[in-house]
């Protein structure tokens, strides 16, 4: 057994984990860099993706966006409807609010995300349009729209910024459940 250290005992240096195998890219499976750790990629994608799930713990994310393409999906139907099956019917008021209220919406969920600490005031502004919605815009955006604001616009509401995240929660109640013995 050849040894790289030039002590005669294995256990004088500190041992980080099991010895390291060393593989050419020859002998690499296709596909498998050999430079590349075998639990994920080499680089800062993950100290990207840890500061993006950072700031997405910091606020109603899924609310946030939720609500912006509830507003999007709405604006959407009525444009495509409007110049392909002409099923919109327009009155007055009622033809600019079917564009404004999806704005409305799409604005609050962009704010919400932006600005969690008014995600209250939002997301009571994001359900009114919602609603406004059904009227004005082809039953909110044949009920998909109206059904993603409506969600969208209640989890803003109801995220709790010093709320412990549900898996944490969930873990730790399931091990004070399980007796230890």
């Amino acid at each position: 057994m050849a040894s790289d250290s030039t002590s005669d005992s294995p256990h004088t240096a500190p041992h980080a984990g099991p010895p390291a195998v060393e593989a050419s890219a020859a002998e690499a499976p296709a596909g498998v860099s050999a430079a590349a750790p075998p639990g994920g990629s080499a680089g800062p994608a993950p100290r990207q993706r840890s500061r993006f799930a950072a700031w997405r713990g910091n606020r109603p994310f899924l609310g946030g966006l939720l609500l912006a393409l509830a507003g999007v999906e709405i604006m959407l139907t009525m444009k495509v409807l409007e110049s392909s099956l002409q099923v919109i019917l327009k009155a007055g008021a009622l033809g600019i609010a079917g564009y404004l209220l999806p704005a409305v919406m799409a604005l609050c969920g962009v704010l919400i995300l932006f600005n969690p600490a008014q995600r209250i005031f939002y997301s009571i502004i994001g359900l009114l349009a919602t609603l406004g919605s059904w009227v004005t815009s082809n039953l909110g955006g044949f009920v998909i729209g109206l059904i993603l604001g409506l969600l969208g616009s209640t989890l803003a509401f109801g995220w709790m910024p010093e709320q412990e995240p549900r898996r944490k929660l969930l873990r730790r109640r399931g091990r004070e459940a399980t007796p230890a013995g």
